[in-house]
């Protein structure tokens, strides 16, 4: 399982300009509207997605200010907002890597106009449903600055269910939904994360030569462009891979 701290590094590079920050916060932006709307109501307190969704864009630093004013709109919307649904949409990048692609859109039919087109572009092919779902398993991830056995130890008393050493840090896995009260409780006890986040695990990986990994997170970036794509998940083994 361990290698997303890799991923971590080469969404931290990609993501370094102004234009993919506002991107950022508009994705989250949605992503807490439909939480609000998913049927636990837009009160974090009764509503775990939503609770989820909120201490994920502060993790990523989106303005307290930005979600308080979302919130209290959602409180008070009317029957004009815009309602937004979830998608998957599974396929292949080249080299025979499965993705996963995680969108919430108001408009099926143009997002999955996009994901087609940056698929075929970028010479990957959308699969039918099911077809690389299998392939992973949805788990809280934590990612440590620290792999000292105090920081182990901490990890396993706050609920931890796995732990993995990778690339100088440690990567805390947890049950979904218990993933943002193992991270308050590691911080509790000193040991604040580099990431806090709900991810797809892949239950094996794909190696590529680097030229053709490369080829593969070209078409994983071209997707995560687009706005109505939240989150993109591939088996792509990332060994020898630069960030």
């Amino acid at each position: 399982m361990a290698g997303h701290s890799k991923w971590a590094q080469i969404k931290r590079k990609k993501a370094a300009n102004d234009v993919k920050r506002g991107k950022l916060i508009t994705k989250h932006m949605r992503a807490i509207s439909a939480a609000a709307r998913s049927g636990g109501g837009p009160d974090p307190a009764g509503n775990v997605q939503l609770r989820n969704a909120i201490e994920a864009a502060k993790r990523d630093d989106v303005p307290t200010e930005n979600i308080d004013r979302l919130l209290a709109k959602l409180r008070g919307e009317g029957e004009g907002a815009t309602k937004y649904e979830d998608i998957v949409y599974e396929g292949y990048a080249p080299g025979g890597v499965a993705l996963l692609v995680f969108a919430l859109t108001d408009n099926r039919n143009r997002t999955a106009g996009e994901v087609r087109h940056v698929f075929s572009k970028h010479g990957g092919s959308l699969g039918a449903s099911g077809a690389v779902a299998w392939q992973f398993e949805r788990r809280g991830l934590i990612v440590l600055p620290d792999t000292s056995d105090e920081a182990e130890e901490a990890a396993i008393d706050a609920g931890a269910s796995d732990l993995e050493e990778s690339d100088g840090v440690l990567e805390v896995y947890t049950e979904p939904n218990e993933v943002y009260n193992v991270a308050k409780a590691l911080e509790e006890a000193g040991y604040k994360a580099d990431t806090v986040e709900i991810t797809m695990i892949p239950q094996n990986t794909t190696a590529l030569p680097p030229e053709d990994a490369q080829k593969v997170l070209r078409l994983i970036e071209a997707l995560e462009d687009l706005d109505d794509v939240q989150n993109v998940y591939s088996n792509l083994d990332l060994t020898g891979v630069e960030a």
